[in-house]
């Protein structure tokens, strides 16, 4: 089994939720992680949880803007030429059906569910390219099978597949691994507000928890390089009857 140990890696949406949890299991596993997310007070209790001083590098950018995500990939650069792991796990959700749904709920999240992660990987693969390095998306069963009340946000997710598929075909003969993580409901702060908009008692024991999905994440990153898993398809073990995820 492969190692992590030292290997530079970047997280986006590194503040909570799943991010959150990758980030940690990433330095736990003995890697340097360049911790992207909006809120500086959040990234600043991730080294302390990590139990890693020293290996967590945080970053604050928007990726919802071309500044923003300029700042990102110069941060990470500035760290190292080489970028062994890039984990997507930035989201934004916004529950509407095709009827009810504005232009500026469908802007915001293509913005940092597909254009973000699109920019970003093409801004660090010269320096995944120097590493045989791995890019993973974390995405949404929502990507595989929309729902009226997040079309919009399953239309982001579907494209955010279809980048990752291609990016896949073009890459792997530079030995670049390229994994996307389809998970369910997971209990998270964004989780919380989604419940609360669709009006559903949340229950966070009951969900997938975000060190499930971190978990998973970093056992195919140790896979050995003669193989690829492409797929991970996670979601809660026991579903709420109010769920449909």
């Amino acid at each position: 089994m492969a190692s992590l140990e030292g290997k530079a890696c970047a997280v986006t949406g590194a503040s909570s939720g799943i991010g959150r949890a990758v980030t940690i299991a990433l330095v736990r596993s003995g890697a340097h992680v360049v911790a992207v997310a909006r809120s500086e007070e959040q990234l600043g209790s991730i080294a302390a949880e990590a139990g890693g001083p020293g290996a967590v590098f945080p970053l604050v950018a928007d990726l919802a803007d071309d500044r923003g995500l300029e700042s990102a990939a110069s941060g990470i650069l500035a760290r190292s030429e080489r970028l062994d792991v890039l984990v997507h796990s930035a989201g934004a959700i916004h529950l509407a059906g095709p009827a009810s749904a504005v232009a500026s709920e469908l802007d915001r999240q293509y913005a940092v569910n597909l254009r973000a992660p699109v920019a970003l990987t093409r801004a660090l693969l010269p320096a995944l390219e120097r590493a045989r390095g791995q890019v993973v998306f974390v995405n949404s069963n929502a990507a595989l099978r929309a729902s009226a009340s997040n079309v919009l946000y399953a239309a982001t997710k579907a494209g955010l597949k279809a980048f990752a598929d291609g990016l896949r075909d073009a890459v792997n003969r530079d030995g670049i691994r390229v994994l996307t993580v389809y998970v369910g409901r997971t209990a998270t702060p964004m989780q919380a507000r989604v419940h609360e908009s669709e009006g559903r008692p949340y229950r966070a024991e009951l969900l997938l928890q975000p060190e499930d999905v971190a978990e998973s994440v970093v056992a195919a990153l140790v896979l050995p390089s003669s193989g690829e898993l492409t797929e991970i398809s996670i979601r809660p073990m026991v579903k709420p009857p109010e769920t449909s995820s």
